[in-house]
């Protein structure tokens, strides 16, 4: 969330940032309205607990008397008066609290202006299009024939919107996973495998809630959510620490699956692109706030790695202020080619949240042992989504003979498996 004082400082510019991010300022004008009553009652409770100190004081000096009496009545009323402003105080907290979590993160200077995805900037295309002496299939054909994706049996256990991977189509995954892990290792960062399930508290530090919370499932009896993505978990991981300077960077990489109600939106594609459940590998890191946007570039790196990898045509795009995520100052989407589909499919998110994660969190590192601690950046890449990976690796590496090639880089995870037929 941002820092009040920002708010406060300049709430013209904020109105503007919330348009420019295509959201309500219904939060800002609430908060501006609750900040001034709490600010103006602040001043005069203050002021009421210190006159009842010094007369308290001279009470207590006092003879008795009319005049100690009369007194004594007059402070009464002077702690009632302050019991209930402090009680409105804790009900504007509450409502300024509310507020702040549902004003979205300032975007850098370099992010374009736009209103949705099709304002987003192309930063550069990689990897040749593969040219196809037959018509490409889309993948849900390609693994509908190879009988390595089972729809219809993904529905009968759980509904529209899931699937089962089947012999080698759970193998590939797999190996997917295993791949991208290992390479996140040789990069530096440290696996963790944390809960599938989070709380409300995991939600509201890395910005899905309230923000997102009808995209999620939730399970009420237990006050527990699926989550969303492992950025969530593995976060929050250092959820209320204060970090020595030593410490930083830290770098996490975790495989969970992820689950998102995507209401409204599954039923407009087939196939596994656009799915409740999925897997996915994840980046986090969390560094100084000076260093984070050249730490940024240095995720995106780290994801198109793997990209590169296994050998699929991609593109970079910088995302604009009305196309990012609500936490994001600055945000990659990293979109692999599918030639059946014949469409560009987001396969990872490169993003830096500056502390705007961290001061929902509270990640505190303390610059110099004798200064006072500050708010970490964070950022998190996805390295990769599966589904989408999936759909660009079937599509092109499909042949004519209904085989699919498998990725020099993935057999070995595949036992010397060349083809899937």
């Amino acid at each position: 969330m941002l820092d009040v004082s920002v708010i406060r400082a300049d709430p013209a510019g904020i109105r503007r940032m919330i348009a420019d991010r295509n959201k309500d300022p219904a939060y800002l004008d609430l908060f501006l309205e609750a900040d001034s009553e709490w600010r103006s009652l602040t001043d005069r409770s203050n002021r009421l607990k210190k006159l009842r100190n010094e007369v308290s004081l001279r009470i207590s000096s006092m003879p008795k008397g009319p005049e100690k009496d009369s007194e004594i009545t007059e402070m009464r009323k002077v702690s009632e008066e302050i019991k209930s402003i402090d009680q409105r105080l804790a009900e504007l907290d509450g409502t300024r609290t509310e507020c702040v979590l549902n004003i979205p993160n300032i975007p850098h200077a370099s992010v374009p202006l736009g209103k949705d995805s099709g304002d987003n900037v192309v930063v550069y295309e990689r990897g040749e299009k593969r040219k196809f002496d037959f018509k490409p299939k889309e993948h849900f054909e390609i693994a509908e024939d190879l009988d390595i994706i089972d729809f219809e049996r993904g529905v009968k256990v759980a509904g529209s919107g899931f699937y089962v991977l089947k012999g080698d189509g759970a193998r590939l995954e797999r190996a997917l996973v295993s791949y991208f892990l290992d390479v996140h290792h040789d990069q530096g960062y440290t696996e963790v495998f944390p809960p599938v399930v989070v709380n409300t508290a995991a939600l509201v530090g890395t910005g899905q809630y309230p923000n997102l919370k009808d995209d999620m499932y939730c399970m009420e009896r237990d006050g527990l959510w699926l989550n969303p993505t492992a950025e969530v978990p593995v976060t929050n991981l250092l959820q209320d620490e204060i970090l020595e300077r030593e410490q930083l960077p830290i770098l996490y990489t975790a495989y969970l699956p992820s689950f998102r109600r995507e209401v409204g939106k599954h039923a407009d594609t087939k196939g596994i692109i656009r799915v409740h459940e999925f897997n996915k590998v994840e980046m986090v890191r969390f560094v100084e706030p000076s260093a984070s946007y050249g730490v940024l570039e240095e995720l995106r790196g780290d994801a198109e790695e793997l990209i590169v990898g296994l050998g699929l045509p991609y593109r970079v795009l910088l995302l604009c202020t009305g196309d990012m995520s609500f936490s994001c100052s600055k945000c990659y989407d990293l979109e692999l080619y599918a030639p059946g589909k014949d469409a560009w499919l987001e396969a990872s998110s490169c993003s830096n949240f500056t502390d705007f994660q961290a001061r929902r969190a509270r990640i505190k590192y303390r610059p110099e042992p004798h200064l006072k601690s500050e708010f970490v950046h964070t950022l998190n890449g996805s390295g990769l989504a599966l589904p989408r990976t999936m759909v660009a690796l079937l599509e092109n590496y499909q042949n004519r003979d209904g085989t699919v090639t498998v990725p020099e880089v993935i057999r070995p995870y595949m036992k010397g498996q060349e083809t899937i037929g």
